[in-house]
């Protein structure tokens, strides 16, 4: 196994089976984070994460944190709190606002620098990368966002200024998903917030079969659409 180094006349990524062995899976170093180049990454299984001022980082890991939607755990508590709708969800409205706030919420500091942001703003203005905004009032107080691959959504971070806000935004996410024709939700890495609400981690291998197979499997392209999201989730009056 071997670290690579990204060439800069193309957006080839070398076989995420020889990323380095062990779970976080680092691949590649170098590149650039053109909207052609972070495509060709999410497609291979790979995506970017990094310290500012450090050169550009491509991970796979393995084992890869999913959720199936079915799995999709709403505790007793946090059901009970849904049912006072406390907030008002959207998809779509404020990328720029939601990625900014990610970027900010991390008090130990955060690889979503200016860069990121201009990076992943590029994508959601073509169209592959998108919001769940959470509003107490007018106030964003929560929220995620991150890449659609056809039936796959791949998270890339979340925040929550209000309790429970950043759960609501998943649950609100997966909901609409699903109701789409979505199938697989992929969380990266898994921790103790998306392990509460039902991820699991399977092998890289079983992760880049399900990419294979769903990356190309459309969902209406009005699934993406600026629209208000329900909170009631699937199978729920």
């Amino acid at each position: 196994m071997q670290l690579f180094q990204l060439a800069a006349n193309t957006t080839l990524f070398p076989p995420v089976e020889k990323a380095l062995a062990d779970p976080n899976g680092l691949l590649a170093f170098g590149g650039d984070l053109s909207p052609g180049r972070l495509l060709a990454a999410y497609r291979d299984g790979i995506f970017p994460w990094y310290s500012p001022g450090d050169p550009i980082l491509w991970w796979s890991p393995d084992p890869r944190a999913i959720l199936q939607p079915e799995a999709l755990h709403i505790s007793r508590s946090l059901r009970k709190f849904m049912r006072k709708q406390p907030f008002h969800i959207t998809l779509n409205y404020a990328f720029s606002a939601v990625i900014h706030a990610c970027a900010k919420a991390r008090q130990e500091g955060t690889w979503i620098s200016p860069e990121v942001i201009a990076a992943y703003c590029a994508l959601h203005e073509q169209g592959h990368a998108h919001s769940i905004e959470v509003w107490s009032d007018k106030e964003l107080v929560g929220g995620l966002y991150g890449i659609a691959q056809g039936k796959l959504f791949c998270g890339e971070s979340m925040f929550s200024l209000s309790d429970n806000a950043s759960k609501c935004a998943l649950v609100a996410l997966v909901t609409h998903f699903v109701r789409c024709g979505g199938h697989l939700m992929d969380c990266q890495v898994l921790n103790a917030h998306t392990a509460s609400l039902g991820a699991t981690e399977v092998s890289r291998p079983t992760y880049l079969t399900a990419l294979r197979a769903l990356q190309d499997a459309p969902i209406a392209a009005s699934s993406w659409q600026p629209q208000a999201l329900s909170l009631v989730p699937i199978g729920e009056t």
